[in-house]
């Protein structure tokens, strides 16, 4: 691995590769912002649209829809070029964001999320990929800085404006936010970016994959999502769901291994350096939704907070993501791969034990110091396991790798809704009963063990981490770029 020197006059939006740079920065901040501007607005949401307890969904399906989507668009991005797919991603986000700010009862903003979670799907992989196919590792790790801005300024952007546009004018403009930003994006890409993508007859796409991955991991979030909510566990429904997904989802094997271009190539799971990022990945995604949905709701129906204020407690994580993925590269080049994640996920583990000691009592500002630390942890475990996966593939793969990646990650957000919400749910029902109100409704006594116990099991996550990042290879041997 290089530890040669790069200048941001290399890499920086100056450079011949800058246009390709802030077009993939401009896609990202699309998904950036939506990742906190939501949660910030959802006591808006339900006092407009409907009851909380469906409130789950609204980041559900979108997670879902990303989810299953992005090893499609991913092999899509192998055949057919990074560009075409981006600006369908694009596209979508910006299809799903108008019809959202349209939305009249919950069902159909839960529908309309679907389809920005498809867009989704394409924007963040693919976006990556790109980063991936014209810098190196030496080169990435200076480009880091940039698209770790998107995220820094967007976990100020996004919380202010859900609070400001919830607290004083609409809720309905966090989504209509999208479209300039949405239509820059396009524009830049339409207009700078150019790829040459090599000329290969006979591409198949693997619609019986892509279908069982679909409904299939569709399946398996619905039993997740409503088991021992809509129906219990052991019931003739809950098992019928759950086993079907099994089925489906075992099937989707057999039919990749004799796929001629499988959607996911079982090849991606037998491999050290993309099982290790693959299942640190999901953890972070795991431990993201986590603090995503219930920090902010701790924030304002235990301590009392408004939502703008909440956002901003959010907000402590995702810039101490960005600060610490901008050092990461400097680090990982000189230190290696495993010892820098090996740091972050430690680091995790330390604002997790900080999240513990926060009470009834407490103050927002230790509620946001936690989720800084945990912030920087993450900053410095996700960044160099994408770096390390997408270095050890050449280009007609790094899609589908990059997919497989981001795959995971939403995975593990998508199953973290409905772990954290079953452990919520249920501490509320065992001291409610089954009929209690909906969550925002609940006495703050009775929320803040509820939370308190999701933030338990961000621990355990936390400790996880740490063992996936161990099988991590600490040098990777880089891959040429095309």
């Amino acid at each position: 691995m290089t530890t040669q020197r790069i200048g941001r006059a290399d890499v920086g939006l100056r450079s011949e590769r800058g246009p390709i740079l802030l077009a993939v920065m401009l896609s990202v901040g699309l998904v950036a912002i939506d990742a906190t501007i939501l949660a910030t607005a959802v006591p808006s949401v339900v006092a407009d649209l409907g009851g909380f307890t469906q409130f789950p969904w609204l980041f559900s399906i979108y997670l879902l829809a990303q989810a299953v989507s992005v090893p499609i668009y991913g092999k899509l991005a192998d055949q057919r070029g990074r560009k075409p797919i981006m600006l369908v991603g694009v596209g979508l986000f910006l299809l799903g964001s108008v019809l959202c700010g349209f939305a009249w009862s919950m069902p159909a903003l839960i529908a309309f999320r679907l389809v920005q979670g498809l867009g989704a799907g394409a924007i963040q992989p693919i976006g990556m990929t790109i980063i991936g196919d014209i810098y190196t590792v030496a080169e990435r790790a200076k480009v880091q800085g940039y698209v770790a801005s998107v995220w820094g300024i967007s976990s100020f952007v996004g919380p202010t404006l859900g609070g400001v546009f919830s607290d004083y004018i609409s809720w309905r403009w966090i989504f209509f936010v999208n479209i300039p930003l949405g239509f820059a994006a396009a524009w830049v890409l339409v207009r700078r970016f150019e790829e040459k993508v090599a000329e290969k007859t006979g591409h198949t796409i693997d619609y019986a994959g892509a279908i069982l991955l679909a409904v299939g991991g569709s399946l398996l979030l619905l039993g997740l999502l409503e088991g021992g909510v809509m129906w219990d566990w052991a019931s003739p429904t809950s098992i019928a769901i759950l086993a079907a997904a099994v089925v489906l989802l075992i099937a989707f094997v057999l039919v990749e291994r004799r796929a001629a271009e499988p959607i996911l190539p079982l090849w991606v799971l037998g491999q050290r350096v993309l099982n290790s990022a693959n299942a640190a990945a999901l953890l972070i995604g795991l431990l993201m939704i986590g603090l995503s949905t219930y920090v902010p709701l701790f924030a304002q129906s235990v301590l009392g907070t408004s939502a703008l204020v909440a956002g901003f407690t959010l907000a402590a994580m995702t810039l101490g993501w960005p600060i610490a993925a901008s050092f990461a590269g400097r680090i990982y080049l000189r230190v290696g791969f495993r010892t820098t994640m090996l740091m972050g996920a430690l680091i995790v583990v330390l604002g997790s034990g900080i999240l513990l000691t926060v009470g009834s009592t407490s103050s927002v500002l230790h509620l946001a110091a936690a989720c800084f630390v945990i912030g920087i942890g993450l900053g410095f475990s996700a960044s160099p396991s994408v770096v390390a996966a997408q270095s050890s593939v050449d280009w007609q793969t790094r899609g589908v790798v990059t997919g497989a990646n981001m795959f995971s990650r939403s995975v593990g957000s998508a199953v973290g809704v409905a772990i954290f919400g079953a452990v919520a749910n249920g501490v509320v029902a065992a001291r409610l009963g089954d009929d209690h109100a909906d969550l925002e409704k609940v006495p703050a006594g009775t929320l803040a063990p509820a939370i308190h116990d999701v933030y338990y099991g961000a621990a355990a996550a936390a400790l996880l981490l740490v063992v996936a990042v161990l099988f991590m290879p600490n040098r990777i041997t880089e891959r040429p770029l095309r």
